[in-house]
Formats: C-alpha cells, structure tokens, sequence
C-alpha cells in the first residue's frame, strides 16, 4: 500500500518532460512549483547526487506570464533552454498564446566555431568537395533545427557559412581568390543547402 502525504499532493496542472539527464518540469501553482524543487534535491541527496545549480532554476512561463508580470511591473517572460533550442513566450498571428523556439545562443556561436575551424582546414580542397561536405552538414543541422519559427536561425546559419566560406577560400594562397560578385558565381555553381522547416508544431 502506497500512503501519500497531505502537502505533496498537487492540485493544479503538472508536466515532466525528460531526455537523458537533462528535463524541464511544469506546474501550474508557483508553491507546487517550489515543493517539487526542494523535494527534488532531498531525494537526489538520498543517493549522493546534487543539482546543478547554475543550469537548474524556477521561472514563470506560459500564457498567463507576461500579463502577471506586466501587472507587477516587471519586464517579458523568462525564457529557458533545452535540447539547444530557447523557448520563450509568444503570441500567434491571431493574438494567442504560443510557445516559440530558437536557436539557443551558446549551441549556435559553438556550431559557428566548429564550421569556422573546419572550412579553415578544408579550404585547399577541391570545390566540389567542399561544398558537398557544407551541404550534409547543413542539411543534417535544418532536420534537427528546422521547427516551427526558427527559419530566421537557419537562415542566419547558412548566412554564416557564406562568409566563412568566402574569408577562407581567399586565403588558399596569397593573392586574393575571389570578389564578392565572383564568389557568388561559384555559390551559383555548387549552391548551398537551402533551410527548410522540418518540423511543423502546429499544423
């Protein structure tokens, strides 16, 4: 027989949402919000573990969020980061509530960094090569990335790319490969991967 206490007990709307080690709990009451959390690093502590602290945190997120806020005085809705992408508090079109996903902001500058190191070593491949191997790469990032009101990231992804590609490929030799008018020639030859969505969360 299972004899479930008084004041753990929810009364209100609750959600868990898991992948690994990483999860996002929801609550509809703020106290019910704050219970889970401090029973949380009890339990935790029973088998030697403790939470991130920097990574772990209670914030007031949904539909009702900024008008609460607002009424208080106090700024947007906070937003929150999981599995590399932000989610944050928005509206639709037609004025209702919806959650909205990008890019998070370190996974995004870290891609940028890896891309940037990687056309750097490949920049004295053949062409072809190149953009074969971009391409995989941007496509494998779209099918990952490419959900619902992200398109403006993936476009700045691809836009990052362009640059990078341009610096590096000037740099196989010491004169100058190529103008902005003629390194658009070569894009117009081996065109880059462009983003698509993937993922439609609301159709």
């Amino acid at each position: 027989m299972v004899v479930q206490r008084e004041d753990t007990l929810l009364k209100g709307y609750s959600g868990l949402i898991v992948y690994a080690d990483d999860f996002v709990a929801c609550f509809q009451y703020k106290q019910e919000a704050e219970r889970f959390y401090e029973l949380l690093k009890v339990r935790m502590a029973h088998f030697g573990l403790e939470m991130e602290e920097s990574k772990t945190r209670l914030i007031e997120f949904g539909r009702f969020a900024a008008e609460n806020r607002r009424k208080r005085g106090e700024g947007k809705p906070e937003t929150f980061t999981f599995l590399g992408f932000t989610h944050y508090c928005s509206t639709a079109r037609g004025g209702w509530f919806r959650v909205k996903r990008k890019n998070g902001k370190k996974k995004f500058a870290k891609k940028c960094r890896e891309l940037n190191k990687m056309i750097r070593d490949m920049r004295t491949w053949k062409l072809a090569d190149i953009f074969r191997k971009l391409n995989q790469i941007l496509v494998g990032y779209y099918h990952y990335y490419g959900i619902t009101d992200n398109g403006r990231c993936l476009y700045s992804m691809k836009y990052r790319i362009v640059r990078m590609l341009f610096y590096w490929l000037n740099r196989r030799s010491e004169k100058k490969s190529y103008t902005w008018e003629g390194f658009h020639d070569v894009l117009k030859h081996f065109p880059l991967a462009e983003p698509m969505i993937y993922v439609h969360v609301y159709s």
